[in-house]
C-alpha cells in the first residue's frame, strides 16, 4: 500500500513540495527557509544542515555568490523572476551544473522571498575546470546573451569576453559557438 498525503489543501502542498523531482527551495533573503528531499540529496547536506544558512555555502566562491546575485537581482526587479545555468558546490566540495530557476513573492523587493528550483545537469554537462569568470561567460551563453549584453552585466570590455569566449572554445574543444553551447548542453556533436 502507497503512503498516501493526509486530505487537505496543505498536506496536499506539503507532499508535491516535498516529492518534487527538482530541488525546491524557499529562501528569505538568500538565506534557507525549507527545502525538499531532492534539494538536499542533489548539494549532499541533511535539511537540519541547510536550513537558516545563506545560499553562499552553495556557491564555489563567495565572489560568485555576489556576482550572481547582483545580476539575479535585476533581473527578478525588472521580471520578477530568473533563471540561469550555473556551477554549484555540493558538501564535499565537488563542483556542477545545475539549472536554476527563481521566482519573487515582491519584484521591488527580489530577495525578500523566494522559491527556487535546482535541475543537477551532472548527466549531460561536463564538469571541465573552470575560471570563475570562465562560469560566468558560460552562464550567459547559456541564456542566449550577446557578447556586449555579457560585457555590460559583467562590466567588463565586449573584447575581454571575447577572449573568454575564445578560451572556453578551446577548453571544450569546439569550433564555434553554437558547438559550444551544443557540448555543454549534452547534445551530440
Amino acid at each position: 500500500m502507497r503512503n498516501e498525503p493526509a486530505s487537505g489543501t496543505a498536506a496536499t502542498t506539503d507532499f508535491g513540495f516535498d516529492m518534487a523531482p527538482v530541488g525546491l527551495v524557499v529562501t528569505r533573503d538568500r538565506q534557507i527557509e525549507r527545502c525538499n528531499q531532492r534539494f538536499c540529496e542533489m548539494f549532499g547536506f541533511d535539511a537540519a544542515a541547510l536550513e537558516g544558512q545563506l545560499l553562499e555555502i552553495l556557491y564555489p566562491s563567495n565572489k560568485e555568490f555576489l556576482e550572481i546575485g547582483r545580476i539575479g537581482r535585476a533581473q527578478m526587479q525588472a521580471t520578477g523572476s530568473y533563471h540561469d545555468d550555473r556551477v554549484m558546490k555540493r558538501a564535499d566540495g565537488k563542483l556542477f551544473w545545475c539549472h536554476a530557476r527563481g521566482q519573487s513573492q515582491d519584484p521591488d523587493e527580489p530577495f525578500a522571498h523566494c522559491v527556487w528550483s535546482f535541475t543537477d545537469l551532472s548527466d549531460n554537462r561536463p564538469m571541465i575546470p573552470l575560471t570563475r569568470r570562465e562560469r560566468q561567460v558560460v552562464m550567459m551563453l547559456t541564456q542566449g546573451l550577446p557578447t556586449k549584453e555579457i560585457a555590460r552585466k559583467l562590466k567588463l570590455s565586449p573584447r575581454t569576453i571575447d577572449v573568454y569566449r575564445a578560451n572556453l572554445l578551446q577548453k571544450f574543444a569546439a569550433r564555434s559557438t553554437p558547438e559550444l553551447l551544443a557540448k555543454l548542453s549534452g547534445v551530440p556533436v
